[in-house]
């Protein structure tokens, strides 16, 4: 993860050790060469997000379990941009939500075209916490016009569905608030220094950045419903926003708190060979158990709906694993 590369076994050092005198692909242990010479990495997202752990897990899953690769997990700003570094190349396996991998397989939203993009599953599903300081006037996202808030990374889904929401309410994100791009370290230090009125974000449950939060100012802030949005959404996005809740004994709110859902997918490039792109996709479900250790959203993951990844089509080898050929 940004910086911190996952380990290498004894087997794939030694591999590498040949590769190194002889040049050329690694071969793997059938004699074929590797994708991209064994060396893959993984898009996540902030640091305190559930991309980020989990992402980190995977790796290390993948790097035990495939022979011959090496696998890093990278902090990135996450989905939109996640999808881009699929494109070009840089990452070979990105988290994203499922609303921003829609834009990019039908070329809407931030994508002028269809991207090259293929799913390996659906995994688990994000909401949408929207927060503000207790002492900002704002019960509703309506109530945000002039106000400081930040709408995530720059080219993330949180940053995507919080435009969205603002524009449903009827602001208009770059006249009607102080817009703040900023990832969620930096929100959450911006809410307690008070530099920030409220905030949008879209992970799994719980997040450690969003925990830190209430932990550290408790009533100073307060979650704000949008479900009075979600028919909006619904009616220009599609069915991809699902009404949901927060449960209370997640960040130990009063009370539930209405909000919207979203799934997430794995993505990966169409040009990924299909018996590595079933082998990504086996490891999920045969090591989801070691998921589950690293992050609890993993038990999450539903085998019965991870191939449900439309619009986004299902790569021919995930479809191979899916189908048990």
């Amino acid at each position: 993860m940004m910086g911190s590369v996952i380990r290498l076994g004894t087997a794939a050092v030694a591999l590498l050790i040949g590769l190194t005198a002889c040049g050329g692909e690694r071969p793997s242990a059938a004699g074929e060469a590797l994708y991209k010479s064994g060396r893959l990495s993984i898009a996540t997202g902030n640091t305190t997000g559930v991309y980020y752990q989990l992402g980190g897990g995977y790796a290390d899953l993948i790097t035990k379990n495939l022979p011959g690769y090496q696998v890093t997990a990278e902090a990135t700003g996450a989905s939109v941009e996640n999808i881009q570094r699929v494109v070009r190349g840089d990452s070979d396996i990105a988290f994203t939500l499922a609303d921003a991998a829609s834009d990019a397989a039908t070329g809407k939203g931030a994508f002028n075209s269809p991207q090259p993009i293929r799913a390996l599953a659906r995994i688990y599903t994000n909401y949408t916490h929207v927060i503000a300081r207790a002492d900002a006037g704002i019960r509703t996202v309506a109530d945000m016009k002039g106000k400081r808030v930040s709408t995530g990374s720059p080219n993330s889904g949180t940053e995507n569905i919080a435009l969205r929401l603002l524009k449903s309410a009827g602001l208009n994100p770059d006249s009607d608030i102080s817009k703040q791009a900023l990832s969620l370290p930096e929100t959450v230090q911006g809410i307690k220094d008070g530099t920030l009125d409220a905030l949008f974000w879209s992970g799994g449950l719980p997040t450690g950045g969003i925990t830190d939060l209430t932990t550290s100012l408790k009533d100073d802030i307060m979650f704000v419903p949008v479900d009075d949005l979600l028919p909006k959404l619904q009616a220009e996005y599609g069915p991809v926003y699902q009404a949901t809740a927060l449960k209370k004994d997640v960040y130990a709110t009063g009370s539930d708190v209405p909000t919207i859902a979203v799934p997430n997918l794995l993505v990966v490039s169409d040009k990924m060979p299909a018996d590595l792109a079933a082998g990504l996709t086996k490891i999920i479900f045969d090591h989801q158990a070691e998921l589950v250790k690293v992050h609890p959203e993993a038990k999450n993951i539903s085998r019965k709906d991870a191939p449900e990844t439309e619009p986004v089509v299902l790569h021919d080898g995930a479809q191979r694993y899916f189908q048990g050929t």
